[in-house]
């Protein structure tokens, strides 16, 4: 009976205890939970680095009238961009939650107040995002895609040896070298590069020992006639026109990316880099300066016609006519809403020459239309739609003074340095871009919640 006294007396005890504590917490903790701004209870706390705490309203009423990262009160200067302290936003919710549904109300309605909150917002947003721990960080430093781009640089050291010692290297050579220096192996890498059909007609070029002086000097004729006795007619004028191409340039024209760099050093990274920032702008240069040797053959592969859909990639780009009214509109609407899926496409024309280089540019492609659309989705969130134009016309002022700079230093930058800065754009790019879609998603969440 004593033993069932005391634990009756003890359990009453528990009772009364349990039943008085919410009561004292409450007395207790009232003080506690003040704002020393609006000396009201804390509403989505602020925690700052010096440790003091403040409604996040009242914080940002502070930051747009002073307009200092300062804590308003010992003055200490933050770091970063403050963040509601959750766990001390709990507690207050849970113990005095018919206040807080209270003074949310009113800071609603309140427009002073919301203004505040979407400019302290959106300067929250403008600064620059911490790196994402998005993978297991060593103690020497660097993350996920530090260890992607390590590995991947591994791989492009060794593509670009086999590019640099396979025989892509020495049609390069074709793209400067004049033609009447064309040795008979030479005029063979030259007839390759028309196509897969043209080597049925190798060994007779070989048996001929047809060097780059003969070769100018042959006619369609000569073509048909033996040794060569090329009977198929659309052969005939494919090496016919390209051979007068020759013979008008003096060199071989370049057909390929590898040889269009060859040529155009300078124009190819400009293009590699304008196309990844402002692809819109990069196609009315385009447009503008290299119309009938770059916008011609661009827009007829990204927005072939009928008859065009079947036939070889090299006739298709044979004596390319002005784009019919069909094909610029199809062009437009691609070129407002979708440019980085023009690229794609064009790229998706070229597997069969570059087989991994058009892959990457693909895969960048679908990444940075991603960036773009997570940037309109943000302006969109933030209702700032209307400051489109300002940020189009300062975007194009960038990138025009990065043109016109690198314009006015591009004779003094060596070749190699130029070859580096290529392939890195080309090949590294996609790896950066992905960070960067893992940057803009998680911002996207961080400001949904």
């Amino acid at each position: 009976e004593e033993e069932e006294d005391t634990l009756q007396g003890e359990t009453e005890k528990a009772e009364v205890e349990t039943h008085a504590t919410p009561e004292m917490s409450r007395r207790l903790s009232v003080s506690e939970f003040l704002c020393h701004c609006c000396y009201d209870i804390l509403v989505n706390p602020t925690t700052l680095n010096c440790g003091h705490s403040f409604c996040r309203h009242c914080l940002a009423l502070w930051w747009v009238s002073a307009k200092k990262n300062e804590c308003p009160e010992c003055r200490e200067k933050w770091e970063g961009f403050p963040k509601v302290n959750i766990l001390l936003r709990d507690v207050i919710e849970k113990l005095f939650s018919d206040a807080i549904e209270q003074r949310k109300e009113d800071i609603q309605q309140n427009s002073d107040v919301a203004r505040s909150l979407a400019t302290f917002q959106k300067y929250g947003n403008d600064q620059i995002p911490p790196i994402p721990n998005t993978g297991r960080i060593n103690p020497r430093g660097g993350g996920f895609f530090s260890g992607v781009l390590t590995a991947l640089t591994c791989v492009a050291v060794v593509l670009l040896g086999y590019h640099w010692s396979s025989r892509e290297f020495e049609e390069d050579h074709l793209v400067h070298k004049p033609v009447p220096k064309w040795t008979a192996e030479e005029v063979i890498l030259w007839l390759e590069q028309l196509g897969p059909w043209a080597s049925h007609y190798k060994e007779r070029f070989l048996l001929e020992k047809v060097n780059g002086r003969l070769l100018v000097t042959l006619t369609e004729e000569d073509f048909l006639k033996e040794p060569f006795s090329i009977g198929n007619s659309n052969h005939r004028k494919a090496i016919m026109a390209e051979l007068e191409c020759v013979k008008t340039l003096g060199v071989k024209p370049p057909q390929n990316l590898w040889e269009y760099k060859a040529v155009n050093p300078g124009k190819s990274l400009f293009l590699l880099y304008a196309l990844r920032s402002s692809p819109r702008l990069s196609m009315l240069y385009l447009y503008l300066f290299d119309y009938t040797e770059a916008f011609l053959p661009f827009i007829h592969t990204i927005c072939p016609t009928q008859e065009q859909k079947y036939e070889d990639i090299v006739t298709k780009l044979l004596d390319l006519e002005d784009p019919s009214s069909k094909q610029w509109r199809e062009f437009i609407v691609k070129y407002f809403f979708l440019p980085y899926q023009l690229i794609a496409e064009f790229a998706w024309d070229w597997l069969d020459v570059h087989y991994w280089t058009s892959r990457f540019v693909i895969v960048n492609a679908m990444l940075l239309t991603v960036v773009e659309v997570l940037s309109f989705w943000r302006l969109w969130s933030r209702r700032e739609l209307k400051t489109v134009p300002h940020r189009m016309w300062k975007h194009f002022w960038k990138v025009s003074t990065q043109g016109l700079f690198v314009a006015i230093f591009w004779p003094f930058i060596p070749q190699f340095v130029c070859n580096c800065l290529f392939y890195w754009a080309l090949y590294f790019n996609p790896i950066i871009n992905i960070d960067l879609v893992v940057k803009e998603v998680r911002r996207l969440e961080t400001q949904v919640q």
